[in-house]
């Protein structure tokens, strides 16, 4: 105990250093720069985009992904029908417009004509209709399926789309069994794949990506690489760059010696800890952002210690998220104030779960647990993941909670955590989500509502509350913004007050570029865009 207590105070002495030096840039900071680079003339010695980022690339298949950073890669050479821009504002890409009937159950697009797909095959209204037939078929098995559809109480599903249409080949009409405000939104994050590349591969699609992007993906790696080459028969602006490669380096500190060296050209996520290590190099640009990342840790609430709601809040008082974020994110972030970051439309702000030892051990007594237990922590093996698991692991200790950290590669967490849940053997997952179609239904639903326990979702917690669940469907049943503020703001109300999660806090956005990179950036979603990026030569 005193020896972790020895060790959690050096750390949070290191880290309150670094957070006076990143404090000190963010003072000069301007046009969201951290660190402005001072050699504004510097040019590329090649036109190839290097990117190093801290996970793994786990599949390339655009309907399947379950992380963001595969988000990144697939949107690299797969295109939507409409996408959020880096002001977050709804835009069409291969639709050009679009409609919504009044009754808001039929929705119109008008597709962009002469787009081919890589393989030179004719994008049309009817690569739409199956890439969603693709989707919703539950052969597949895909992770995008649950995205489009309703699931009841006694597990009867029903699609959300009552029909797909395509009365000329440029124009496709979805009609709604209901309506269902976020599908726009959904749409966002549903990518058209060549259909005759289906034909030929069909799940192993991921293997062989053909889409309409910029750019057309040549290697995939998995716990490597991924690289790209211009496409250069793009209906759009042709890339800039003639390459992308996407670098695997779960080690920070390398992460930032190949920013250094110039071996890669953007990394992301920049460790708040490794700022000052490029202070002085006039060639590299920090920038910051507002983010809609969550940080937190599951609870199987299936466990006996953890089925007690006392011991969950108990488990909440005890973590100094003021100290995390220090830790973790040199001040650069904010505690979590609910289950959804600030920036979500429709958060609601609840009592935090403040930084009380005497009331967590009081809790962990009345409980019957004043003598604690055990539980093991999984999480990825990346510098940054370990840290933050090392961390709970020191903070639980002090109400006699002792914590086996358990890194493992992002692909074997997946495997141990997608199972049913009678195999299940998590305890606690340290994770993190964002909301990339920015929806309180997409927040709150695959994480939390009760039928999208694993495999289907990532409702890790085991999170099974009746209320909650009616609330959210409640939430859909409307498009009136201010009863769906009042509904969706009840759900989050119970769910924190149930606490299925360790609640954490929402970093900002770090990442770092060479000041001759330009037009590459990360949404707030942690999701790399690089279709726009310019090396200056």
């Amino acid at each position: 105990m005193k020896n972790r207590k020895k060790l959690l105070a050096a750390l949070l002495a290191g880290a309150m250093t670094l957070s006076m030096g990143a404090t000190a840039f963010a003072a000069e900071a301007e046009d969201g720069y951290a660190v402005k680079a001072t050699n504004t003339e510097a040019t590329s010695p090649d036109n190839d985009l290097v990117i190093a980022i801290e996970g793994s690339v786990s599949s390339m298949d655009p309907a399947n992904i379950p992380d963001t950073n595969a988000i990144s890669a697939t949107r690299g050479c797969y295109e939507m029908l409409v996408y959020f821009d880096e002001n977050q504002e709804m835009q069409g890409q291969l639709a050009e417009t679009w409609e919504v009937s009044d009754d808001s159950l039929t929705y119109t697009f008008h597709l962009r004509e002469g787009v081919k797909f890589h393989d030179g095959t004719d994008f049309n209204a009817e690569a739409v209709k199956a890439n969603y037939e693709r989707v919703i078929d539950p052969e597949n098995n895909l992770r995008q399926r649950r995205n489009f559809i309703e699931t009841a109480d006694d597990g009867t599903e029903t699609p959300r789309v009552e029909s797909v249409e395509c009365p000329d080949d440029y124009t496709v009409i979805f009609k709604l069994t209901k309506a269902w405000s976020p599908f726009i939104n959904r749409l966002t994050q549903f990518c058209i794949i060549s259909p005759a590349a289906l034909e030929e591969y069909g799940n192993d699609i991921m293997n062989h990506p053909v889409g309409t992007g910029p750019f057309i993906c040549t290697e995939w790696e998995e716990g490597d690489h991924t690289s790209f080459e211009k496409n250069e028969d793009y209906w759009g602006e042709p890339a800039s760059v003639d390459t992308v490669t996407i670098r695997e380096v779960p080690e920070a500190g390398s992460r930032t010696a190949m920013l250094q060296t110039g071996e890669a050209d953007m990394v992301y996520p920049m460790p708040a800890d490794q700022i000052q290590a490029i202070e002085g190099n006039d060639d590299i640009n920090v920038m910051t952002a507002d983010s809609n990342i969550m940080r937190y840790v599951t609870l199987n609430m299936n466990l006996e210690p953890l089925s007690d709601v006392r011991v969950r809040q108990a488990m909440n008082y005890a973590i100094d998220k003021e100290a995390y974020i220090q830790v973790m994110y040199a001040g650069n972030g904010t505690i979590a104030s609910s289950v959804v970051p600030h920036i979500i439309p429709g958060y609601k702000e609840q009592e935090a779960y403040t930084y009380d030892l005497d009331k967590a051990k009081e809790l962990m007594e009345e409980a019957g647990y004043a003598d604690g237990f055990s539980l093991t922590l999984w999480g990825d093996n990346s510098t940054q993941e370990i840290k933050g698991m090392t961390f709970i692991q020191q903070q639980l200790a002090q109400i006699n909670i002792e914590v086996e950290v358990l890194p493992m590669e992002p692909a074997t967490v997946s495997d141990k955590i997608y199972v049913e849940p009678e195999e299940a053997e998590v305890n606690m997952w340290y994770v993190n989500w964002s909301a990339s179609d920015f929806t309180m239904d997409g927040s709150l639903r695959s994480l939390l509502y009760s039928t999208m326990a694993p495999p289907t979702s990532a409702n890790t917690a085991y999170f099974n509350n009746e209320e909650f669940d009616s609330l959210l469907d409640e939430g859909l049943a409307t498009a009136d913004p201010d009863k769906q503020a009042e509904i969706y703001g009840q759900a989050q109300t119970i769910a924190w007050e149930e606490c299925p999660w360790l609640f954490l806090a929402s970093d900002q956005l770090l990442y770092s570029t060479k000041s001759y990179l330009s037009g590459a950036y990360v949404a707030p979603d942690g999701a790399i865009s690089f279709a726009n990026a310019v090396l200056a030569q």
